[in-house]
């Protein structure tokens, strides 16, 4: 049976942010996960979970200016201080909240006349995975990378589940892990289950939406009863984060998950 985690940036937007883990709780969900904590205090955030008994499973390291465009400094050459800062801040967050897992963004591909060169990007993604793998393990918390789709995020650097499998075993530590989110991967690579399968010996979270509007998971072309029987029969026990804008309101919209929440 899967464990889902609401994704409180995306779910309950009727909701103040604060508001919206009393509501997941009401919900019948046990865990949440959101993009960005940063603008809220610690104490607060740390208070409405312990006082909804939710489990926090999951966030994002900053992104930078994300109204401008950026997502994060991961692989971005010269922006190592930022990414490290960033990464410091993410891990206070991460231990007062009792978190898990970090996604760590890699950022986008530069574009312009000097375009720019992947092999350094690359090699500052590695290196910037291998600190926040040490720095993690001291603290209790496993950073995850994530490939995105290019459609809804083009010129990300990471894209394709066989580079984020090349950054971990570059990287080389037990303390870094893959992000699997079955809505970015359909777009992007289709065949689910039998990429489930291929990465399960990294899969540390799943994310889930419909495809192709990132809706519902009960809407579009996957068929998400059949995926978790088949993550369930791989013996994942981890969290499954619901990432995905509601149609017309979140509860309304929550009939498919019935049968998964408490």
């Amino acid at each position: 049976m899967p464990k889902l985690a609401a994704n409180v940036s995306l779910l309950f937007p009727e909701h103040e942010f604060l508001d919206r883990f009393a509501a997941a709780a009401e919900a019948g969900f046990e865990g949440v996960e959101f993009l960005f904590p940063y603008e809220w205090p610690i104490e607060d955030i740390a208070e409405r979970l312990e006082a909804s008994r939710l489990t926090q499973v999951l966030f994002n390291l900053p992104p930078g200016d994300f109204e401008a465009g950026e997502r994060g400094f991961g692989a971005i050459p010269g922006r190592e201080d930022d990414f490290r800062e960033g990464l410091e801040i993410a891990l206070d967050y991460a231990e007062a909240l009792s978190c898990p897992h970090l996604h760590v963004m890699a950022g986008k591909v530069p574009t312009g006349a000097e375009g720019a060169d992947l092999a350094e990007m690359e090699a500052t993604f590695v290196a910037n995975l291998r600190l926040a793998a040490d720095l993690g393990a001291k603290r209790g918390v496993r950073p995850l990378v994530e490939p995105l789709n290019d459609r809804d995020q083009p010129g990300y650097f990471l894209s394709r589940l066989a580079h984020a499998r090349s950054l971990i075993e570059a990287v080389g530590s037990d303390n870094l892990g893959l992000q699997f989110d079955l809505y970015h991967t359909q777009i992007m690579e289709g065949d689910l289950a039998r990429n489930i399968t291929a990465n399960m010996d990294l899969i540390r979270h799943f994310q889930i939406a419909g495809v192709p509007e990132r809706h519902e998971p009960d809407t579009g072309e996957s068929n998400h009863r059949f995926l978790f029987d088949h993550i369930d029969g791989l013996g994942y026990e981890g969290w499954i984060g619901c990432e995905y804008r509601p149609r017309e309101g979140t509860i309304a919209g929550l009939a498919w998950a019935q049968d998964y929440l408490g």
